[in-house]
């Protein structure tokens, strides 16, 4: 395995009225928070005027990643606080109500331009993680290993049980969402860079996407950096949560030696939307013909990534917080838990719990 790869972590939240828990605009009030953090990132804005981004700078280990990202959820729920708010790291909202408001920017009127009336519903805050990888072959090798635990990897990120104020009955209500866009979910099983660059092309030619960095695969490689860009988590409820998967996912991309065999691309998909529905409860489809539970395919997955995980100082800390997930749930087991004992006011509680 290659010395520890640098990563970044993308998180985005949405505004919520504190009472109904339907999203809010930030308006004008939010470029009091926009910017570089003294402590390290970046907070920005989001499609919609309900969202904010916050991204780390490049960081070598999870305790730096925490740090920045401790630091702008403070900073950004004492906005949300000023502003009668409520800032929620979820997948998707409780409930939606009204229009929603595209944020100002030519890019964001592209993609409006090409959703119509799907971003009505759109309110999607997901998790992204990039890491570093020289060479674009070495990159395409790399979104092959993720693409082949993209349905655990969903299982454990659901974030996102609720939709029309009801549970949904899906564990990951955002990923069902995003499912709806051109260009999502699985990516291709892509031979070579050459393949990949070429099928982003033809999808901007035909106007699928509005351009390449506007693909929606849950990993592609980055259009602004030398990275692999992990894309299929549901934003997380505490930081906690969001440095578990950051640490599965480098060990995935740093691993070489890792297995990319998986399923034919339909019955990946499918495992995908059972991943969607049943969170770490789902049974995937394997590339030998079998199936295995969510949690048989952690284990599987430990015992191909143990030695980056070891390599990185990562070991410990996954496992620990692995164990915390089988105990306690994943985000979405805990919202669900939190709304059938307190329901709204449980939800805040929870949410406000994550920012801490």
């Amino acid at each position: 395995m290659p010395d520890a790869a640098r990563f970044g972590v993308e998180e985005e939240y949405v505004l919520l009225d504190p009472d109904a828990l339907v999203p809010v605009s930030g308006g004008d009030a939010r470029y009091d928070v926009f910017g570089e953090v003294p402590s390290g990132g970046l907070i920005c804005a989001e499609y919609l005027s309900s969202q904010l981004e916050c991204s780390t700078t490049p960081v070598s280990s999870l305790a730096q990643a925490g740090e920045q990202l401790t630091a702008m959820r403070s900073s950004l729920a004492g906005f949300a606080a000023r502003h009668h708010a409520l800032l929620a790291p979820v997948g998707s909202p409780f409930a939606t109500a009204g229009r929603s408001q595209i944020s100002v920017s030519p890019h964001y009127d592209d993609v409006f331009e090409l959703l119509g009336q799907l971003t009505q519903e759109h309110v999607v805050n997901g998790l992204h993680v990039h890491v570093e990888v020289a060479g674009d072959e070495e990159r395409v090798r790399a979104l092959r290993r993720v693409r082949a635990w993209l349905p655990l990897l969903l299982a454990l990120s659901a974030n996102s049980p609720f939709a029309y104020g009801l549970p949904s009955g899906l564990e990951s209500w955002r990923s069902i969402l995003i499912r709806r866009l051109p260009a999502t979910w699985c990516p291709p099983a892509f031979a070579d860079a050459d393949e990949y660059h070429r099928t982003l092309e033809r999808l901007v030619a035909v106007g699928a996407v509005p351009v390449p960095s506007s693909v929606s695969w849950a990993v592609r490689l980055s259009e602004r950096y030398d990275t692999v860009e992990v894309r299929v988590a549901d934003v997380q409820l505490d930081v906690a949560d969001t440095l578990l998967l950051t640490g599965l996912m480098r060990a995935i991309i740093c691993t070489e030696d890792l297995p990319d065999d998986a399923p034919p691309h339909e019955e990946l998909d499918a495992s995908l939307w059972l991943a969607a529905r049943h969170g770490m409860a789902a049974r995937f489809l394997t590339e030998d013909g079998s199936t295995e539970t969510a949690w048989e395919a952690v284990q599987r997955l430990l015992s191909g990534i143990r030695p980056a995980l070891r390599e990185t100082g990562d070991e410990d800390f996954v496992d620990e917080h692995l164990a915390r997930v089988r105990r306690d749930g994943t985000g979405s087991r805990r919202q669900l838990a939190a709304y059938a004992a307190g329901g709204v006011a449980g939800l805040r509680e929870l949410c406000t719990a994550g920012l801490a």
